[in-house]
């Protein structure tokens, strides 16, 4: 699997990792920011579909 490296302030890593650990919702950093990338790009494309670039429900 590619690794990207990303610059984020502080307070976003300290907000992110509240929500990273054992009985958390993430087991880990990557988890959460896959997580949140996948849901990025699944609100990206109701929109372009709500606007016609983009048809039907999947890719």
């Amino acid at each position: 699997m590619p690794k990207v490296s990303v610059d984020v302030p502080q307070e976003l890593l300290d907000d992110l990792n509240a929500h990273v650990g054992h009985n958390k919702k993430f087991v880990s950093q990557s988890d959460a920011i896959r997580t949140a990338i996948r849901k990025m790009l699944d609100m990206m494309d109701d929109i372009d579909r709500r606007h016609g670039r983009i048809d039907g429900p999947g890719k």
